[in-house]
């Protein structure tokens, strides 16, 4: 006995296309969005090198380099404002300090820069940085919530209850051909 194959009926071609990306889209969507997720969940190696070294004023501060390198690591930014992409960096840590976002300068101001949020108050991330770097960040002045700067140029602020940490130095000129 033979069996015959028996073909499902044919949709029109634009009915075929809104049942296709009902069904794919979501999917791929879901699938970009867990991706997006692991990436954030995981600590790149490197971050403490290039973030961390890049937040103490210890490196050179490039905000295309290091846009590239955040996006690369933790995916495109989720808010560009006040002058920065702001990247959240799931898990990651500095110096024993929750790190949950960083923000680099979007080169329409006069300086190149990086900070980070980190889930200490200041005086707590000042030990903590001293501790895993020897880095001293001296208060500015007497005020309740002072600037913290350390020598090589790098600050603390209050944020809230967090503090931000970051190094701001001038753009460099551009070069004549």
């Amino acid at each position: 006995m033979a069996v015959k194959a028996v073909s499902a009926p044919r949709l029109p071609a634009a009915l075929r296309a809104t049942v296709l990306a009902r069904l794919v889209v979501p999917v791929m969507l879901s699938a970009a969005g867990t991706a997006s997720a692991q990436a954030q969940d995981k600590q790149p190696s490197t971050f403490a090198p290039v973030i961390g070294g890049a937040l103490l004023c210890r490196d050179q501060i490039d905000n295309r380099y290091l846009y590239a390198w955040l996006a690369s690591h933790f995916g495109p930014p989720y808010k560009h404002e006040g002058g920065a992409f702001w990247f959240r960096t799931g898990e990651a840590t500095l110096w024993g300090a929750p790190v949950t976002e960083v923000m680099v300068g979007d080169d329409t101001g006069g300086l190149a820069f990086l900070a980070a949020v980190a889930e200490l108050p200041p005086d707590q991330l000042e030990q903590s940085v001293r501790t895993g770097a020897g880095i001293k960040y001296p208060a500015a002045d007497a005020s309740p919530y002072p600037l913290r700067i350390s020598a090589p140029g790098s600050t603390i602020a209050y944020y809230n209850s967090k503090s931000k940490i970051y190094c701001a130095k001038f753009k460099p000129l551009p070069t004549r051909p």
